[in-house]
């Protein structure tokens, strides 16, 4: 297909980067050859690996995070704007279903936009589409199929250690039920479409009620953060939490709730800690919302003896 639209728009020629995690025997030997498929359809093609040692644990999140920072660093290094990744229908599906399972909001259960921000902090000048979100890897398979292509088939996604895996063999199950996996991919959709509604919210209620200061902190109207609605509430505290800390991924929603809940209920005494940052209530002289002010500042690093 990136072959077929070189040839159709005669635009910039794509380049394809292959990510070899290393996790497995023979990933490397693999990754040569789709390097050579590439190739062979006259596409610059580059093995981007992970090297170092690897986690035992967590090992799906970490594969993905250091997957998206090679393809960032070459993409940041060569003036590349997009990164196009072959997320399918039934990738959707999942994402939506693990999300659920995780108890997440209006945010993650819109599972993944066809166009959004770099998922990992630093490469903002970066953004990640996802053109096959509505086409089914059977759709690609027969497309390869009637091209007489082959295809690499991952192990990994059969291990039923990690959780994708897991959904991915019950999606057969959910589909004999009547919830198949398009279905469930509208219904992200349509909660995509709420996000968006709720986004311009929260960047009304920030714009009115919040400051970002220079020095990694921001200061927040308590008060104001009372009143509004729950929903634009979170989003504000975690939208904050995330920009002064720095991190591309919003904070583990219960603890997010407490925070919330503490904050507008009254009990909110002593600092937090959330999201590598530092709650408090804001010392006098930067009080610009009065008494209820709250300052959010980054955690300082830990280093030896600094």
């Amino acid at each position: 297909m990136f072959a077929d639209w070189r040839d159709e728009t005669r635009g910039v020629p794509p380049i394809v980067l292959i990510v070899d995690h290393a996790l497995r025997g023979g990933s490397k030997d693999e990754a040569a050859r789709v390097q050579a498929w590439a190739r062979a359809k006259g596409l610059e093609a580059h093995i981007l690996s992970w090297k170092g040692r690897k986690p035992v644990s967590g090992i799906e999140g970490k594969a993905r995070e250091a997957r998206y920072a090679l393809m960032g660093e070459w993409c940041a290094a060569h003036d590349v704007p997009s990164l196009l990744v072959a997320h399918t229908l039934e990738d959707q599906a999942e994402t939506f279903l693990l999300r659920l399972g995780r108890g997440s909001g209006v945010d993650g259960l819109a599972a993944m936009a066809p166009r959004a921000a770099f998922p990992v902090a630093g490469f903002e000048r970066v953004e990640v589409l996802r053109p096959l979100l509505e086409i089914g890897r059977a759709e690609l398979r027969a497309f390869l199929s009637t091209r007489a292509i082959s295809w690499l088939e991952d192990p990994m996604n059969e291990d039923s250690r990690f959780a994708r895996a897991r959904l991915r063999k019950a999606l057969p199950m959910l589909e004999a039920a009547g919830v198949s996996a398009r279905r469930i991919a509208e219904a992200a959709r349509h909660l995509s479409r709420a996000r968006q509604a709720l986004e311009a919210a929260t960047k009304g209620f920030l714009a009115n009620h919040a400051r970002v200061e220079e020095g990694d902190f921001a200061l927040l109207d308590a008060a104001a953060l009372a009143r509004t609605d729950r929903e634009t509430g979170l989003r504000a505290l975690s939208g904050l939490l995330m920009l002064v800390s720095g991190k591309a991924y919003r904070p583990r929603f219960e603890r997010l709730e407490n925070l919330f809940d503490s904050i507008i209920g009254g009990t909110f005494a002593a600092a937090r800690t959330l999201c590598s940052c530092r709650i408090s209530r804001a010392p006098k002289a930067r009080a610009v919302f009065g008494p209820a002010t709250l300052l959010i500042a980054r955690e300082p690093r830990r280093g030896n003896g600094a």
